[in-house]
């Protein structure tokens, strides 16, 4: 998809608390949490609803696969619209409202319903580990030992090798991110672990592939979001709405020796070419949700954003300016690292906080300054990259 600018924009959202959900068996449960709030949240009724677009990995966490239309037993007015199933890898949400922007660009529809779901908790935790390296390219990457913590772990080594160790800003995005984490009432983990105990080996907090330990990798979640997405006569007339000032979808070569993986030319381009369909610039914008699926990757994503040279990503969180008083607030909402990391729920879910802070409806998550607001959420290690850039009506 070429970088676009569109009229549509967000006019309702819902999002279930993130974590072990025993009282949600399956994702089909998960949808039933958020489907109908969303489209109440919107002041619509379901039957205004045009179409239906549904994010969900799965890749074998459920034995159900052809979800689309499960959102219809949630909502059962919605029999007889149009269901599609989009999956990207861990940008799988993103790829759903891609769907519904596009499906609203073709003049098809006016009113669309996302959704983003995914059951993971269920599944033994060695097979979570073999079904997330299905998202690298098995040819050449199946051996790497951690599934994909031992690939980001790669990227580390690399980066390390390059520029320096930089265990000290990974702990310290890991501290952030877990202090931003106690503000969002649907993180999976709300508890500030503090720079030393992310620092620093413990039985509590082992290597998991050096050099990255557990507080350096995103939690395995349950959950689900949903998003209604308008066209621009829609959302002139709803009571708030967050406008897509532009997107961008870039992918890049799956195996990672086809890439200088420590620069994620990818998420570049997609940030060149989403700040390119809005007119903005990385300084206009007041906030970023950006994927730290492990800390490393958001480390090299503040150097893709424009933020820090290459190399220099430490300096972005060690002179403070991603923390939530800082230049550039970075993952307020504790990101994946905190919040959790439901694969196909996880790109819807950065979209309705970041529409929630750029509407004033953040809570405790409520940055004083909140008027544009750019959204990262990337496909394995960089491959399918997905840049928002959204501003409030």
């Amino acid at each position: 998809m070429t970088a676009s600018q569109h009229d549509a924009a967000i006019i309702g959202w819902a999002h279930s608390r993130f974590g072990k959900l025993e009282d949600a068996p399956d994702a089909e449960a998960l949808i039933g949490l958020v489907a109908r709030e969303a489209i109440a949240d919107a002041g619509l009724e379901p039957h205004e609803v045009d179409a239906v677009f549904l994010g969900t990995f799965n890749g074998g966490f459920q034995a159900q696969d052809f979800p689309s239309s499960l959102v219809f037993q949630a909502v059962p007015e919605l029999r007889f619209k149009p269901a599609t199933r989009f999956e990207n890898a861990c940008a799988t949400g993103t790829a759903a409202i891609h769907g519904a922007l596009d499906f609203l660009g073709a003049k098809r529809g006016r009113i669309t319903l996302v959704v983003g779901v995914e059951k993971m908790t269920s599944t033994p935790g060695p097979r979570v580990g073999e079904i997330l390296l299905s998202a690298s390219h098995l040819k050449t990457e199946s051996g790497i030992e951690a599934g994909f913590a031992g690939v980001f772990a790669r990227i580390a080594e690399a980066y390390f090798q390059r520029h320096g160790d930089s265990s000290d800003a990974l702990a310290a995005i890991a501290a952030k991110n877990h202090a931003n984490g106690v503000d969002n009432p649907y993180a999976q983990m709300r508890k500030d672990l503090g720079y030393e105990f992310c620092r620093n080996e413990s039985e509590k907090n082992p290597f998991v592939a050096r050099p990255l330990k557990r507080t350096d990798c995103s939690l395995v979640s349950d959950g689900a979001a949903a998003l209604i997405i308008a066209e621009g006569d829609v959302a002139a007339t709803a009571r708030r709405a967050v406008r897509f000032r532009g997107t961008a979808q870039v992918n890049d070569f799956l195996p990672i020796a086809r890439r200088d993986i420590i620069r994620f030319e990818g998420a570049r381009e997609a940030w060149a070419r989403a700040f390119a369909a809005s007119g903005l610039t990385l300084a206009d914008l007041s906030f970023a949700e950006t994927h730290d699926c492990f800390t490393i990757a958001e480390l090299i994503e503040y150097e893709a954003m424009g933020l820090t040279p290459e190399g220099q990503g430490s300096r972005a969180i060690l002179e403070g300016w991603t923390r939530k008083d800082g230049r550039l607030p970075v993952n307020r909402s504790g990101g994946l690292k905190s919040k959790g990391h439901p694969i196909g729920a996880t790109g819807v879910s950065m979209h309705a906080l970041a529409a929630m802070q750029l509407t004033g409806e953040a809570g405790a998550m409520q940055l004083p300054r909140a008027e544009i607001g750019g959204v990262f959420n990337m496909g394995g290690a960089a491959v399918a990259n997905y840049v928002s850039i959204l501003e409030r009506v």
